[in-house]
């Protein structure tokens, strides 16, 4: 997609969906002796949600893993919309689309494996991390340069702002 088309595209975005494994995290699982799971956020991206909500745009994430470290830093972050556990994400954001009254073209996606290849194929802006799998390229229109984990959630929070004359900084009380 052609960058006047990619920033029309993200002008008319009210609701960001991201998956987590690989997207907000660096994808890999970290566990410790005695079995505890552990996973690497990158406070850049939180700070690109923060953003997002200053700007008036909701958040969700969808993610396939049933795990608590999702949903604690989702409350951390003041993401309310959280589906833990979905094996169909296209069925998860339509329900969620529906409920928060946001049209499926007004949505974007940042994922980057194959089970987000069909939940992107249904949003009006879908965006991967630079690393995401080579399926998920091909269904994306915004490809991050970032990796996943390393501030592409940040990088897509910005585009989208940027494009719909929003601020990508914070007053000094915010």
């Amino acid at each position: 997609m052609q960058s006047s088309h990619l920033e029309t595209a993200a002008r008319t975005v009210q609701l960001v969906v991201m998956d987590v494994d690989g997207t907000l995290t660096d994808s890999a699982m970290y566990y410790s002796a005695q079995g505890e799971e552990l996973k690497r956020f990158t406070t850049r991206d939180g700070m690109g949600i923060t953003l997002l909500h200053k700007g008036g745009i909701k958040t969700a994430i969808i993610t396939s893993e049933n795990s608590m470290i999702v949903q604690r830093r989702a409350e951390k972050l003041g993401i309310t919309n959280v589906v833990l556990g979905c094996r169909n994400k296209s069925d998860a954001l339509v329900e969620l689309a529906h409920r928060l009254n946001t049209p499926l073209e007004n949505v974007a996606y940042i994922g980057d494996d194959v089970n987000d290849v069909p939940v992107m194929g249904l949003c009006g802006f879908p965006g991967c991390p630079a690393d995401a799998v080579a399926a998920v390229h091909a269904v994306a229109v915004y490809h991050c340069r970032a990796k996943g984990g390393h501030g592409a959630v940040r990088e897509f929070a910005e585009y989208i702002l940027l494009s719909q004359g929003k601020p990508i900084t914070l007053l000094e009380n915010w």
